[in-house]
C-alpha cells in the first residue's frame, strides 16, 4: 500500500471533529501554544535588545565611574577611540514652592545623545537643556505641581522648565530609579552645590566608536590599561545587563514549564493513542483479514496521528503568537518589546518540533501493538489485554534522544534545561515503578469480605488495570499543583522578608560630616522620640582578593564565583567603631574602639563562603581611583529583613577616615507624627542632600516581584492545565473497559451507589499514596526554581502548599466520579453486543 492510498483510507476513517484524538489535540494545543508564546517573546526582548542596545546604552561603550570623574589621561583614552559624551548621575531634591521631592538628577554634555533622539512632549527633539534651564519627566512635573516656564529649586540653583520629556532614549540603561528624572546641563551639579569632596554621585561616559571595533575587545584593553581605576564598563551588547539577566531567568523558566507542559502532554497523548486504536480494534482487525499488512497498518494510523498532532501544534502555535502582543502590552514599560504581532520562526519551528517529537515518542507504543499484532488477538483484546512490543522500544529511544539533543542545543543554560529532562525521566521511571508496586501491593493484599472493597482492590490489579497509567498522570497533576503553591507562596515569603512592612521613614544621602549636629537637631525638633542613625557613606569595588601572597584580581576572572555579587561592579563601604546593629560576628574577632593597627575589614558570611574567604585574607578595594588594603579579621551574619544600612563590607575606621565622603541616616519617627515638616526643614538646610521616602521605594520593590510571582503564577498554569487534562484523559481512556465491567456487575445486581462506591475506593487509595510523592516532586522541583533559577529564598507556605494539595486530590475524585457517571447510564444489552 502507497502513503497516498493510505492517507485516502485514513482521512475517511478520520472524524472531521477529531473524535478520539481530542486530548492529543487538547495537550499539544497547550504544550506547543507555552513554548511558542514564551519563545516569540523572549526573542522579540532579545532583537529588541540587539538592535537598539547603542540606544539604550547611550552608545559602543560606558565606563561609570562613584565619587569622580575622569582623569585626563582616561578621557584622552577614550577620545581616542570615537566621540565622548560626558555626563553625571545622582540622587537630589527638587522643590517647587513648599513642594519636595526626590528625583534622579541626570546632568549630560552637548554631545549628548550619540545615538537616538530625545523628544519632548510637544514634539520637539532636543539635546542637553540650556544652562538654566531642564527637562522634566512626567512624573517629575506631576509630583512638583510644575509646567513649561515654571522655576523649581534643585540644590542652591533655581532653573526653568523648559519641556517635558515623552521619549527618553537611554532610559532603559539607566537602571532602577529612586524618583523621576530630570535633565540638566552637565555643569549644574557643581553650580548648585551638589558635588563636593565626598559626594555621592556617578559619573557615566559614553563612547561613540570612529570605526568598526568589537566592544569587548576595547572593554578589556581598558581594564588592561587602567587596573586599579575602578571603572565599571557596560557595552552595547549588553546594554542593560539587569534586563538580560531577567529576560535570560525567565525564559528558561518559561521554557522548562512548556517543556514540563509538553512531557505531561505526552502521557496524555499515549494514553489517548490507546484509547483511541482500542475503540477501533474491529476495523483494524478487519482491514488485517481483507489483505492489509503490519505496514499498511502502520502507515494508516501513523498518518491519522500526525495529522492529529500537526493541528494541535499549529493551533497552539497561532494562539501562542496571538497573546504575545497581550503579553508585550503587560510588561510595556518593564521591559523593551513591542506591543505588535511578532514573527519569530526559529522559537516557532522549535515549539513545532517539540509537539511533533513528544508526539511520536509517546504514539510509538500504541501504534506499534496495533501493527505488529495478528487480527485474533485484536479481536480479544478487551478481555485478553496486549502485550507490549519491543519494536517500540527503539523509535521511542530515537525520539527520546532527539528530544534531548534539541533542549541542550536551543537552552541558554544546558546544564538546567539537561536536569530538568534527566529529573523528569527519572520521575517517570519512579511513577512507573510505583504503580507496578501498587498493583503488586493490591494483588497481595488478603481477599476482602466487603464486596465493594473487594472489587475497588481487583480493578488496581487485574489484566488490562489502567493503574499505571494512572499513577503517572495523577503524579505529574498533583506534582504541578505543589509546585505552582510552593513557587508562588516562596515568592510571597520574599515580598514579605525582602520588602518589609515596618521601615525607616527616610534614607538621607550625603550630610556632610561637619554637620552631622545641626542634622540631630533638626530631627529632635521635628519628633524628640524619633529614631535616627548615622553612618559613614563611601563606594569602592573589590578589586582584588584572596591569601596575601596568591590574591586573585577581579579583572582576570572569566566568570564571578555564583554568590559572590559583592565582586560585581562598586559597592557601598562604610566603617564603624562597634558591631552594627542588626549584625553578629560569626569568626573572628571585632577591632573594636580606637584601634589603630593594620586596616581591617569585616565581611558578609554568604559572601565569604561564596568567594573561597578565610580570615586572615586580603581585600584590596578601588575607592576615587586610590588602592586600599585591608585584612579579613571577622565574619557577619547579617539581618537582610532589616531596612536600616547593611553593608557587605565594614572597615576598621583608619582604613578609610582619610578618604573624602559624607554621612548616609535613616530616620524613624514616633506613630502619629507628620513627616511633611521635617522634609521641607531637612531640604532647605541641606540643600545638597537627598531625602528619599522609603515608602514610594517599596511600593515600587513589591510591584516588581508581585510582577514575577504572577508571571510564574500564569506559567505554572500551563502545566497545571496539562496535568488535568491528562488526568481527564486517563480516566476516560479507562472508561471503555470499565463499561464492560460495570455493566457484568449490573448484570449481576450491584447497583449505582456500590459501583460510585468501587470508584471512590480505587482513586482514594491512589491519591492518597501518591499525595506523599506529589509533595516530595513538586517541593523539590519548586526549590529548584526559587533558589536556583530566581536565586530567591526558600521560604514557601506549608499550610498553602498542603491546603493546594489537598484541593488537588479533590479535584481528581471529582473528576473520576464525573467520568464515572456514563458508565451507570450504559444499557447491559447494548454494550454486551459492542464487545
Amino acid at each position: 500500500m502507497t502513503w497516498g492510498t493510505a492517507w485516502r483510507i485514513a482521512r475517511r476513517d478520520l472524524s472531521a471533529r477529531f473524535r478520539g484524538l481530542r486530548l492529543l489535540l487538547v495537550c499539544l494545543f497547550l504544550g506547543t501554544g507555552a513554548l511558542a508564546a514564551i519563545g516569540t517573546l523572549t526573542a522579540a526582548i532579545e532583537q529588541e535588545l540587539e538592535a537598539n542596545g547603542r540606544q539604550f546604552l547611550g552608545g559602543d561603550l560606558q565606563v561609570e565611574l562613584w565619587q569622580r570623574g575622569l582623569a585626563d589621561e582616561e578621557r584622552a583614552a577614550l577620545s581616542q577611540i570615537g566621540t565622548v559624551s560626558s555626563g553625571t548621575r545622582m540622587q537630589a531634591m527638587a522643590r517647587a514652592g513648599e513642594q519636595a521631592v526626590p528625583i534622579e538628577l541626570k546632568a549630560v554634555d552637548q554631545a549628548y545623545p550619540l545615538y537616538g533622539k530625545l523628544v519632548l512632549a510637544d514634539g520637539r527633539i532636543v539635546g542637553p537643556p540650556p544652562a538654566d534651564g531642564a527637562w522634566l519627566s512626567q512624573g517629575a512635573a506631576d509630583r512638583l505641581g510644575t509646567g513649561i516656564g515654571d522655576t523649581i529649586t534643585i540644590g542652591t540653583a533655581p532653573i526653568k522648565v523648559g519641556g517635558i520629556i515623552k521619549d527618553e532614549p537611554d532610559r532603559l540603561g539607566e537602571g532602577f530609579q529612586l524618583g523621576p528624572t530630570i535633565i540638566v546641563a552637565e555643569d549644574l551639579p557643581m553650580r548648585a552645590g551638589l558635588i563636593a569632596p565626598g559626594s555621592m554621585y556617578q559619573s557615566k561616559t559614553r563612547v561613540r566608536f570612529a570605526g568598526s571595533q568589537a566592544p569587548e575587545d576595547v572593554a578589556e584593553s581598558l581594564k588592561k590599561r587602567f587596573p586599579t581605576s575602578g571603572f565599571e564598563i557596560d557595552t552595547a551588547d549588553r546594554a542593560a545587563p539587569g534586563t538580560d539577566r531577567f529576560v535570560d531567568r525567565m525564559g528558561e523558566f518559561l521554557t522548562l514549564v512548556g517543556l514540563a507542559a509538553l512531557v505531561i502532554a505526552g502521557i496524555g497523548i499515549g494514553g489517548g493513542v490507546s484509547s483511541y486504536l482500542d475503540a477501533r480494534r474491529q476495523g483494524i482487525a478487519t482491514l488485517k483479514i481483507i489483505g492489509a499488512t503490519s505496514r499498511d497498518i502502520g502507515k494508516i494510523y501513523a498518518l491519522q496521528v500526525f495529522a492529529a498532532a500537526l493541528v494541535g501544534s499549529i493551533a497552539g502555535i497561532l494562539v501562542g503568537i496571538a497573546i504575545v502582543p497581550l503579553l508585550a502590552g503587560a510588561l510595556r514599560g518593564l521591559l523593551p518589546v513591542s506591543t505588535g504581532f511578532i514573527f519569530a520562526p526559529g522559537p516557532l519551528l522549535l515549539a513545532l518540533a517539540y509537539g511533533l517529537l513528544v508526539a511520536l515518542v509517546f504514539a510509538a507504543p500504541p501504534l506499534m501493538r496495533a501493527r505488529r499484532f495478528p487480527a485474533m488477538a485484536l479481536m480479544r483484546a478487551r478481555v485478553s489485554p496486549l502485550a507490549g512490543d519491543k519494536a517500540a522500544l527503539a523509535i521511542v529511544g530515537g525520539g527520546l534522544a532527539a528530544i534531548v539533543a534539541l533542549a541542550l542545543l536551543t537552552a541558554e543554560q544546558p546544564m538546567l534545561s539537561g536536569g530538568f529532562l534527566a529529573g523528569a525521566a527519572v520521575l517517570l521511571g519512579l511513577l512507573a515503578l510505583l504503580g507496578l508496586a501498587i498493583r503488586k501491593l493490591a494483588a497481595s493484599f488478603p481477599r476482602a469480605r466487603n464486596p465493594i472493597l473487594r472489587n475497588a482492590l481487583a480493578n488496581l490489579h487485574r489484566p488490562g488495570s489502567s493503574t499505571g497509567a494512572l499513577v503517572t498522570a495523577l503524579g505529574f497533576g498533583l506534582s504541578a499543583f505543589v509546585l505552582l503553591a510552593a513557587v508562588q507562596s516562596a515568592i510571597d515569603g520574599n515580598i514579605a522578608k525582602r520588602v518589609p512592612e515596618k521601615a525607616p521613614d527616610y534614607f538621607v544621602l550625603d550630610i556632610p560630616r561637619e554637620q552631622v549636629t545641626e542634622f540631630e537637631r533638626l530631627v529632635q525638633q521635628a519628633d524628640p522620640n524619633a529614631n535616627w542613625r548615622t553612618v559613614p557613606a563611601l563606594r569602592g569595588s573589590v578589586l582584588a582578593f584572596g591569601p596575601e601572597d596568591r590574591m586573585t584580581r577581579t579583572a582576570d576572572l572569566e566568570e564571578l564565583p555564583e554568590g559572590a555579587w559583592a565582586l560585581r561592579g562598586e559597592r557601598g563601604l562604610t566603617y564603624a567603631d562597634e558591631v552594627p546593629p542588626g549584625n553578629t560576628i560569626t569568626k573572628g574577632k571585632w577591632w573594636g574602639p580606637f584601634y589603630a593597627g593594620e586596616p581591617q575589614v569585616s565581611i558578609d558570611e554568604d559572601f565569604a563562603e561564596a568567594a573561597g574567604l578565610e580570615i586572615g585574607d586580603m581585600l584590596t578595594f578601588g575607592v576615587l581611583g586610590v588602592e586600599k588594603q585591608a585584612r579579613i579579621t571577622s565574619f557577619r551574619r547579617i539581618d537582610w529583613e532589616s531596612m536600616g544600612f547593611n553593608y557587605v563590607f565594614v572597615l576598621s575606621p583608619n582604613a578609610m577616615q582619610d578618604v573624602p565622603h559624607n554621612l548616609a541616616a535613616t530616620i524613624e519617627l514616633s506613630k502619629g507624627t507628620p513627616t511633611g515638616p521635617l522634609l521641607q526643614s531637612l531640604v532647605r538646610s541641606f540643600p545638597s542632600a537627598s531625602v528619599i521616602e522609603v515608602g514610594g521605594v517599596l511600593g515600587q520593590a513589591r510591584t516588581i516581584l508581585d510582577q514575577v510571582g504572577l508571571a510564574t503564577l500564569a506559567a505554572a498554569s500551563v502545566a497545571v492545565f496539562a496535568g488535568l487534562a491528562v488526568l481527564l484523559g486517563a480516566i476516560a481512556a479507562a472508561r471503555a473497559a470499565r463499561t464492560y465491567d460495570t455493566v457484568v456487575m449490573r448484570v449481576l445486581g450491584a447497583d449505582r451507589r456500590q459501583i460510585l462506591a468501587m470508584q471512590l475506593i480505587e482513586y482514594g487509595i491512589l491519591a492518597a499514596a501518591l499525595a506523599i510523592v506529589a509533595l516530595a516532586v513538586g517541593s523539590f522541583a519548586a526549590w529548584l526554581v526559587v533558589t536556583r533559577l530566581f536565586e530567591f529564598d526558600w521560604l514557601p507556605d506549608w499550610p498553602q502548599v498542603l491546603a493546594v494539595l489537598g484541593l488537588g486530590l479533590a479535584v481528581v475524585l471529582v473528576f473520576a466520579l464525573g467520568a464515572s457517571l456514563p458508565l451507570l447510564r450504559a444499557k447491559p444489552a447494548q454494550a454486551l453486543r459492542a464487545l
